[in-house]
Protein backbone atom coordinates (compact mmCIF):
# COMPACT_ATOMS: atom_id res chain seq x y z
CA UNK A 1 0.00 0.00 0.00
CA UNK A 2 2.87 2.23 0.93
CA UNK A 3 4.11 2.24 -3.08
CA UNK A 4 0.70 2.97 -4.20
CA UNK A 5 0.14 5.81 -1.63
CA UNK A 6 3.77 7.17 -3.06
CA UNK A 7 2.87 6.91 -6.65
CA UNK A 8 -0.77 8.52 -5.89
CA UNK A 9 1.00 11.18 -4.34
CA UNK A 10 3.09 12.33 -7.06
CA UNK A 11 0.86 12.56 -9.44
CA UNK A 12 -1.44 14.31 -7.44
CA UNK A 13 1.47 17.04 -6.28
CA UNK A 14 1.88 17.22 -10.47
CA UNK A 15 -1.82 18.24 -11.30
CA UNK A 16 -2.59 15.12 -12.05
CA UNK A 17 -5.59 13.05 -11.85
CA UNK A 18 -6.36 9.71 -9.98
CA UNK A 19 -8.32 6.70 -10.51
CA UNK A 20 -8.85 5.16 -6.83
CA UNK A 21 -10.85 3.58 -4.49
CA UNK A 22 -12.64 5.35 -1.78
CA UNK A 23 -15.04 4.40 1.21
CA UNK A 24 -18.00 4.40 -1.57
CA UNK A 25 -17.34 3.87 -4.77
CA UNK A 26 -14.14 3.92 -7.15
CA UNK A 27 -13.39 7.69 -7.92
CA UNK A 28 -11.12 10.33 -9.55
CA UNK A 29 -9.55 12.33 -7.51
CA UNK A 30 -6.90 15.34 -7.43
CA UNK A 31 -5.37 18.22 -5.14
CA UNK A 32 -8.20 20.14 -3.86
CA UNK A 33 -6.39 23.23 -3.67
CA UNK A 34 -5.16 23.17 -7.31
CA UNK A 35 -8.09 24.73 -9.33
CA UNK A 36 -6.46 23.26 -12.75
CA UNK A 37 -6.17 20.23 -11.80
CA UNK A 38 -10.36 20.10 -10.42
CA UNK A 39 -11.05 21.85 -14.22
CA UNK A 40 -9.41 18.30 -15.55
CA UNK A 41 -12.11 16.70 -13.68
CA UNK A 42 -14.95 18.77 -14.67
CA UNK A 43 -13.53 18.00 -18.41
CA UNK A 44 -12.92 14.46 -18.02
CA UNK A 45 -16.39 13.98 -16.48
CA UNK A 46 -17.92 16.31 -19.37
CA UNK A 47 -19.23 17.87 -16.06
CA UNK A 48 -20.66 21.28 -16.11
CA UNK A 49 -18.71 23.37 -13.47
CA UNK A 50 -21.98 24.18 -11.27
CA UNK A 51 -22.46 20.96 -10.44
CA UNK A 52 -20.61 20.46 -6.98
CA UNK A 53 -17.92 17.33 -6.20
CA UNK A 54 -16.69 15.85 -2.83
CA UNK A 55 -13.71 17.11 -0.90
CA UNK A 56 -11.98 13.76 1.11
CA UNK A 57 -9.96 14.99 4.23
CA UNK A 58 -8.89 12.45 6.65
CA UNK A 59 -9.99 13.81 10.07
CA UNK A 60 -11.71 16.35 12.32
CA UNK A 61 -8.14 18.56 12.47
CA UNK A 62 -8.12 18.80 8.46
CA UNK A 63 -11.90 19.04 8.42
CA UNK A 64 -11.55 22.73 10.56
CA UNK A 65 -8.72 23.99 8.42
CA UNK A 66 -11.09 23.86 5.59
CA UNK A 67 -14.32 25.19 7.24
CA UNK A 68 -14.81 28.32 8.75
CA UNK A 69 -17.12 27.27 11.22
CA UNK A 70 -18.25 23.54 11.91
CA UNK A 71 -21.04 22.95 13.49
CA UNK A 72 -20.84 20.65 16.33
CA UNK A 73 -23.62 18.72 15.08
CA UNK A 74 -21.52 17.66 12.76
CA UNK A 75 -19.15 15.38 14.68
CA UNK A 76 -22.03 13.58 15.70
CA UNK A 77 -23.96 12.97 12.65
CA UNK A 78 -19.79 11.81 11.32
CA UNK A 79 -19.40 9.15 14.59
CA UNK A 80 -23.21 8.03 14.58
CA UNK A 81 -24.06 7.65 10.95
CA UNK A 82 -23.97 4.39 9.92
CA UNK A 83 -22.28 4.60 6.31
CA UNK A 84 -20.23 7.02 4.84
CA UNK A 85 -21.37 10.55 5.47
CA UNK A 86 -21.15 13.38 3.36
CA UNK A 87 -21.94 17.17 4.90
CA UNK A 88 -22.43 20.18 2.79
CA UNK A 89 -20.49 22.72 5.02
CA UNK A 90 -21.07 27.14 4.65
CA UNK A 91 -18.16 29.02 3.60
CA UNK A 92 -15.68 26.47 2.69
CA UNK A 93 -12.04 28.00 2.57
CA UNK A 94 -8.44 27.06 1.37
CA UNK A 95 -9.91 24.69 -1.59
CA UNK A 96 -10.01 25.85 -5.28
CA UNK A 97 -12.63 28.23 -6.00
CA UNK A 98 -14.08 26.31 -9.06
CA UNK A 99 -14.96 23.51 -6.14
CA UNK A 100 -16.73 26.00 -4.03
CA UNK A 101 -21.20 25.60 -5.37
CA UNK A 102 -22.19 29.16 -5.96
CA UNK A 103 -24.33 29.40 -2.34
CA UNK A 104 -20.40 29.28 -1.13
CA UNK A 105 -20.72 25.54 0.50
CA UNK A 106 -18.63 22.44 -0.17
CA UNK A 107 -19.08 18.66 0.09
CA UNK A 108 -16.95 17.10 2.68
CA UNK A 109 -16.69 13.76 3.74
CA UNK A 110 -14.19 12.56 6.90
CA UNK A 111 -12.25 9.20 4.81
CA UNK A 112 -13.41 6.30 6.88
CA UNK A 113 -11.71 4.15 4.20
CA UNK A 114 -7.69 3.15 5.32
CA UNK A 115 -6.28 3.92 1.96
CA UNK A 116 -7.88 7.14 1.49
CA UNK A 117 -7.00 8.05 4.91
CA UNK A 118 -3.29 7.36 4.81
CA UNK A 119 -2.97 9.07 1.49
CA UNK A 120 -4.60 12.38 2.69
CA UNK A 121 -2.46 12.43 5.68
CA UNK A 122 0.83 11.61 3.96
CA UNK A 123 -0.49 14.26 1.24
CA UNK A 124 -1.26 17.15 3.93
CA UNK A 125 -4.05 18.36 1.91
CA UNK A 126 -7.97 17.22 0.87
CA UNK A 127 -8.64 15.42 -2.26
CA UNK A 128 -10.93 15.50 -4.81
CA UNK A 129 -13.64 12.12 -4.43
CA UNK A 130 -15.82 12.33 -7.46
CA UNK A 131 -17.54 8.89 -9.07
CA UNK A 132 -15.26 7.29 -12.20
CA UNK A 133 -17.95 8.04 -14.47
CA UNK A 134 -19.00 10.23 -17.49
CA UNK A 135 -21.52 12.50 -16.36
CA UNK A 136 -25.05 11.27 -16.44
CA UNK A 137 -23.82 7.56 -16.88
CA UNK A 138 -24.93 5.08 -14.27
CA UNK A 139 -21.68 5.13 -11.35
CA UNK A 140 -19.69 1.81 -11.37
CA UNK A 141 -19.96 -0.33 -8.24
CA UNK A 142 -16.15 -2.13 -9.27
CA UNK A 143 -13.04 -0.98 -11.59
CA UNK A 144 -14.06 -3.19 -14.42
CA UNK A 145 -17.08 -1.39 -14.58
CA UNK A 146 -15.36 2.19 -15.03
CA UNK A 147 -15.27 3.37 -18.82
CA UNK A 148 -12.10 2.97 -21.02
CA UNK A 149 -12.10 6.89 -21.29
CA UNK A 150 -12.54 7.66 -18.06
CA UNK A 151 -9.16 4.97 -16.92
CA UNK A 152 -6.69 6.66 -20.26
CA UNK A 153 -7.80 9.83 -18.82
CA UNK A 154 -6.28 9.86 -15.81
CA UNK A 155 -2.54 9.80 -14.84
CA UNK A 156 -2.42 7.68 -12.45
CA UNK A 157 -4.66 4.25 -11.40
CA UNK A 158 -4.30 2.74 -7.58
CA UNK A 159 -4.00 -0.37 -7.96
CA UNK A 160 -5.80 -2.16 -4.78
CA UNK A 161 -9.29 -3.38 -4.15
CA UNK A 162 -9.82 -3.71 -8.24
CA UNK A 163 -11.82 -6.81 -7.60
CA UNK A 164 -14.00 -5.68 -4.47
CA UNK A 165 -17.97 -4.23 -5.39
CA UNK A 166 -18.76 -1.75 -3.46
CA UNK A 167 -21.82 0.27 -4.79
CA UNK A 168 -22.63 2.27 -1.62
CA UNK A 169 -22.80 6.03 -2.07
CA UNK A 170 -22.69 8.56 1.18
CA UNK A 171 -25.35 10.16 3.03
CA UNK A 172 -25.13 13.51 1.96
CA UNK A 173 -26.61 16.13 4.46
CA UNK A 174 -26.47 20.11 4.34
CA UNK A 175 -25.67 21.64 7.85
CA UNK A 176 -26.02 25.56 7.55
CA UNK A 177 -24.96 27.77 9.70
CA UNK A 178 -27.77 29.33 10.90
CA UNK A 179 -28.92 25.58 12.11
CA UNK A 180 -30.81 24.44 8.94
CA UNK A 181 -30.50 20.74 8.64
CA UNK A 182 -31.79 19.40 5.16
CA UNK A 183 -31.09 15.54 3.72
CA UNK A 184 -30.22 15.51 0.44
CA UNK A 185 -29.76 12.11 -0.20
CA UNK A 186 -30.16 8.87 2.50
Amino acid sequence: MTEEINNAIEVLASGGLILYPTDTVWGIGCDATNEIAVQKIYDLKQREATKSMICLVANDFMLEKYVTKVPDVAYDLIDVSPKPITIVYDEPRGVAKNLISDDNTLAIRVASDKFCQYLINKYKKPIVSTSANISGEPTPSRFSEISQAIIKGVDYVVNLNKDTVNSVSSTIIKLSNDGTVKVIRE
